[in-house]
């Protein structure tokens, strides 16, 4: 008897922020939603490019303001070549302008939320997304 099919497998989620306290409230957030495992943090494009290539991840969580670089570019380098391009693409920042939300639908953004007002919405979300990976995987 095996229990491959009964073990499920967390939801991956890879963060890009740069705003330390941003981030730690993000992580702090995401590490009590069921099922969930924060799999990678980055605060520039380049290292977190580099660590998409070498990590898988279900779900990217982006800025687009970044230390180095900027979100935008990240998604665009990211639908021409890394592993995290089936990823599931989440744009939270400050910038929720109609601009930046047609720019990262073109790069396969799924979601975009304003990080002053929507962080509520981004963890439904992600609770949600959850919760559907552990009942496939519960099913076998």
């Amino acid at each position: 008897m095996t229990f491959e099919n009964t073990v499920s497998q967390p939801l991956r989620v890879f963060l890009v922020e740069d705003s330390l306290d941003v981030r730690e409230l993000m992580i702090e957030n995401l590490a009590m939603i069921p099922g969930v495992v924060v799999a990678g943090v980055s605060e520039s494009e380049g290292d977190a490019l580099n660590q998409l290539n070498a990590l898988p991840c279900d779900v990217l969580i982006v800025d687009i303001q970044l230390k180095k670089g900027n979100g935008i570019n990240l998604l665009r380098q990211i639908s021409e070549k890394a592993r995290a391009a089936n990823a599931l693409k989440i744009i939270c920042s400050n910038n929720a302008t109609e601009v930046f939300r047609r720019v990262g639908r073109q790069y396969g953004v799924n979601h975009f939320f304003d990080k002053t007002s929507e962080f509520p919405q981004l963890f439904e979300l992600v609770k949600s997304l959850s919760s559907a990976n552990l009942q496939y995987h519960a099913r076998g």
